[in-house]
């Protein structure tokens, strides 16, 4: 949602951030692109101004804030917290042509008792399941799934906890693309590769 043409004007970057922009900036056709991997946390965050349906305010984005370190490299300035948005997730997919997810920070989501994910937005009155042409004033409309205690240091699938799987599977479904790469630590080890 930062891509100068397809973002939340005027809260982007000065660049194109889609996955067509890396044809036009490396001078290579769209059909020598074979796979295209989307990478995401299991939440959403954002820094600065511009909309953000899913953020939240509460004790659950400080706590996503504080666990995930989610604080500016250089300027340490917190960085907005949120519920994970599949409406932005879905539009990102189709828009890149996503193969693949990457779902970085699961860990993160470890010892909260209910996670939500937004599957649709209350817009001008109505529910919608697409990004509508602004943010402003999108609501989300969450569905909410059980917490788990410990995905942390997981490497394979199994050893997730069920309530981890079940949420990992459903976005599956809501985003439309597989998610073959799961991080469970900043430990570059505890990396889950599905096949």
């Amino acid at each position: 949602m930062l891509d100068i043409d397809h973002g939340t004007y005027p809260y982007v970057t000065s660049s194109t951030t889609v996955s067509a922009g890396a044809c036009s900036g490396l001078g290579i056709a769209p059909q020598t692109i074979g796979e295209v991997i989307g990478i995401a946390k299991a939440y959403c965050t954002r820094v600065g101004n511009g909309p953000f349906p899913s953020e939240d305010l509460g004790e659950d984005g400080k706590y996503l804030r504080e666990k995930g370190h989610e604080f500016g490299t250089t300027t340490g300035r917190p960085r907005r917290c949120g519920w994970f948005d599949a409406v932005a997730m879905r539009h990102a997919v189709r828009l890149n042509g996503v193969t693949n997810i990457s779902l970085m920070k699961l860990d993160v989501l470890d010892g909260l008792e209910e996670i939500k994910v937004c599957v649709a937005y209350e817009f001008e009155g109505k529910k919608i399941e697409y990004v509508p042409y602004t943010l402003e004033g999108a609501k989300p409309i969450y569905k909410t799934y059980k917490g788990w205690s410990k995905s942390e240091g997981a490497r394979e699938f199994n050893e997730l906890p069920e309530e981890a799987k079940e949420y990992i599977l459903d976005l599956e479904k809501i985003c439309g693309a597989k998610i073959g790469i799961i991080s469970t630590s900043p430990d570059r080890e505890d990396t889950i590769i599905r096949d």
